[in-house]
């Protein structure tokens, strides 16, 4: 997972709530186990639509409770494979935030105000150092949990933060061995 500092650049907006992540990515492109190769068919629904619009910038702005619905990863890996970086909103479903978190696509709560503000601006920084986000000369901060924010500053995935304690996991597992040896059941230690 890459580092996230500041994602600056233009604005897609998808103005519509409640979008959940079966209309994110459909069910019958679940079948790959891969994290590429979703993009194409993000929104596939909706991008036959007269009018469809929502090219691949690297800040996407949607209504509120974006990412409701089941708990599928693969609808946070579509739209980063598909282009986006940052997803700022009013709010995400609980599930989808945590998903998204997990492979380094920063989602951002921010009011609807904000969002529609940031949407007609067209371009903006989302500033995870400074947790802020700047467009049109606004600065508006958002929260972020410290764990979450760490992670995302330092490009460590879940592999990554266990692999930050190899030394530990290696001393129990020596002495692991070592009461084995010695008769002691490991259910003791």
């Amino acid at each position: 997972m890459e580092p996230i500092s500041v994602i600056a650049g233009p604005v897609s907006f998808l103005d519509r709530a409640d979008v959940d992540t079966d209309q994110i990515m459909p069910k019958q492109f679940l079948k790959r186990v891969e994290r590429t190769g979703f993009g194409e068919f993000l929104f596939y629904d909706w991008a036959k639509e007269p009018g469809w619009d929502l090219p691949a910038n690297p800040i996407l702005v949607a209504g509120e409770n974006f990412g409701c619905g089941s708990s599928r990863e693969h609808a946070p890996w579509g739209l980063q494979d598909y282009g986006f970086q940052a997803i700022v909103a009013p709010s995400f479903a609980d599930i989808f935030y945590s998903n998204c978190t997990k492979i380094g696509l920063l989602p951002v709560v921010l009011s609807a105000e904000d969002c529609r503000s940031l949407a007609r601006a067209g371009e903006g920084e989302v500033d995870l150092r400074e947790q802020e986000v700047r467009f049109a000369g606004e600065r508006v901060p958002f929260s972020i949990d410290h764990e979450i924010r760490h992670r995302l500053l330092g490009g460590l995935d879940d592999v990554a933060l266990t692999l930050q304690q190899s030394d530990a996991i290696a001393a129990f597992e020596s002495e692991r061995e070592l009461a084995g040896l010695a008769g002691v059941p490991t259910t003791a230690l």
